[in-house]
């Protein structure tokens, strides 16, 4: 038995150049008069096409990829992707034909170059319907489309970097070809993903515990790319986690890793990103609970399940591990979920990251249901050094908790 083969069965397929290939390309793309200046989101696609998380793209999609993908989750050849992976542009001047250079724009960094295959208009009402299923411009990934230039690009990268990320991140940022070594060394087969961008709790906890019950280990992968307003930074987040597995979990049983992505918050369609790009890190399992990669009251809380059974068959090998609403139970005496817990409402503690970050933001107490101590204690060191407060704002399932008297 062996891991599950990157998505697209051909292999990893990173676009990181190195060495004299490196120099090359970095030299060729300083002297390039035409570059496009690329928003968080573009860079961190770059990363993530740069170390192969994102095989088997091999760059920036075209109009027909971009559009196949928006309407039936596939691209032209027919190879599964569920959300466009696209860079725009103001610049009138580039054609197509053009090689140019990319930077990134928060810190001026030659991040690769790129031959302009494409180059196109898009509906932005169109993409933002299909993928996160709204035209509300409060919605923060309908933000991100709108706010794209004019013109999308196409075409294969080159990436020349990594930016700060293994060094900011040590050993928790991987490469798939890194986690996938680590699995081989540990005999694992079976490995889910754990998707997070908050710290852990304990339901994500309960969550990664099912999942080690039943699979050969756990990958408990968490963003290091750019979050929303009110999310915790993902040093802190780190730490966190540290010191939830390191105390609570049977050592061997859990990984944790990072990856560089930007988080989207597109619900359904970011949980099968989320799937198809941990099929290059391993994954033959997602963990998929409620409100997976959700924002606000945009997407039902088991949406993201649903569409799993909706994608075109055989076309995604990473499958759900589905799991449902989990909670606290004050007559269970301890965690459960909607399919072994026959209490009420009234004896439930539902636990979520926005009420963990909300209490903590407002100097307020976490009962002992909510987080490990070990854990809390980081988090409040983190609120109490923030020279501003941090308003956190809770939406539909977030603002349902109780409190057993």
């Amino acid at each position: 038995m062996a891991l599950i083969e990157p998505h697209g069965g051909q292999g990893l397929k990173p676009l990181l150049l190195k060495g004299a290939e490196l120099e090359a390309a970095k030299k060729e793309a300083a002297g390039l008069t035409k570059k496009v200046n690329m928003a968080t989101r573009e860079t961190s696609d770059c990363m993530m096409l740069g170390i192969g998380a994102f095989t088997p793209l091999d760059g920036f999609m075209d109009q027909a990829d971009w559009k196949g993908v928006c309407d039936d989750f596939l691209l032209k050849d027919g190879t599964f992707w569920p959300i466009p992976i696209t860079l725009s542009t103001d610049d009138e001047d580039i054609k197509v034909g053009d090689k140019v250079a990319l930077f990134d724009s928060e810190t001026g960094e030659l991040v690769g170059s790129m031959d302009v295959t494409d180059k196109y208009t898009i509906d932005k009402d169109f993409e933002s319907k299909a993928v996160f299923t709204t035209t509300d411009t409060e919605h923060p990934g309908v933000q991100k489309v709108a706010a794209q230039a004019k013109y999308n690009l196409g075409g294969p990268v080159k990436i020349f970097t990594e930016l700060y990320y293994p060094e900011q991140f040590g050993d928790i940022y991987q490469r798939p070809w890194e986690s996938r070594k680590i699995f081989e060394e540990k005999g694992w087969v079976d490995v889910a993903a754990l998707q997070l961008r908050n710290p852990m709790h304990r339901s994500h906890e309960f969550l990664a515990k099912i999942a080690v019950e039943v699979m050969d280990g756990v990958y408990i992968h968490q963003l290091v790319g750019k979050l929303k307003a009110g999310d915790i930074p993902a040093d802190v987040r780190v730490n966190a986690i540290n010191a939830l597995v390191e105390n609570y979990f049977v050592d061997g049983t859990v990984v944790q890793g990072g990856y560089p992505m930007e988080m989207r918050y597109a619900g359904p369609r970011e949980a099968l990103l989320h799937a198809t790009f941990r099929q290059n890190y391993g994954c033959n399992y997602m963990i998929i609970g409620r409100d997976h990669a959700g924002v606000g009251d945009y997407y039902g809380p088991f949406d993201a399940q649903r569409i799993f059974r909706e994608i075109p068959q055989g076309k995604l090998l990473c499958k759900n591990l589905n799991i449902d609403w989990t909670f606290h139970c004050y007559k269970c005496g301890g965690m459960a979920s909607m399919r072994t817990c026959p209490h009420g409402k009234d004896d439930r503690l539902l636990l979520s990251g926005t009420m963990v970050r909300k209490t903590l933001s407002e100097g307020g107490e976490l009962p002992a249901e909510f987080s490990r101590p070990e854990v809390v204690k980081i988090l409040q060191d983190y609120y109490q050094g923030l020279e501003e407060k941090v308003e956190v704002k809770l939406h539909g399932a977030a603002t349902g908790e109780v409190k057993k008297d």
